[in-house]
């Protein structure tokens, strides 16, 4: 998995030409190749997040069951690599809506911050909690 997070990571960063990227907030409703491999790099920090989550919201918000993440509800805000031009020090900031996980029902709104690096290694560097939405009664 690390081999193919690290294969993952350095295409993404041959494909990007911009030091900074800010990623159009229009919903895409046509595949592509740079929808793809956002699409695989959410898969790929889907463990993460989920981990990250999970300790953010249980049991401060949530006491019965752990969030889910869904990663088609992880919208990225921006990428942007740290350390200049082919500079393998590379952040990501996204938002993401963690849902029950047995209806997908929406249980907030969070801007989590990664920093990915060579090994790899994926380092969470910010996480601002949003939003909390009520969770409909049993």
């Amino acid at each position: 998995m690390k081999k193919m997070l690290t294969t993952f990571v350095l295409s993404l960063v041959l494909i990007t030409s911009f030091q900074t990227t800010t990623v159009s907030s229009a919903k895409s409703t046509q595949d592509s190749g740079e929808l793809r491999l956002q699409d695989m790099l959410m898969l790929m920090l889907t463990p993460y997040i989920q981990k990250d989550l999970i300790s953010y919201y249980r049991p401060r918000i949530l006491k019965d069951f752990a969030s889910q993440v869904t990663p088609w509800k992880i919208e990225v805000i921006e990428t942007r690599r740290v350390n200049g031009f082919r500079g393998f020090l590379l952040e990501i900031t996204f938002e993401i809506e963690p849902t029950d996980g047995g209806h997908h029902i929406p249980i907030g709104r969070d801007r989590m911050t990664y920093q990915i690096s060579v090994g790899p290694k994926v380092k969470l560097i910010n996480h601002t909690h949003l939003k909390t939405y009520e969770y409909p009664p049993k």
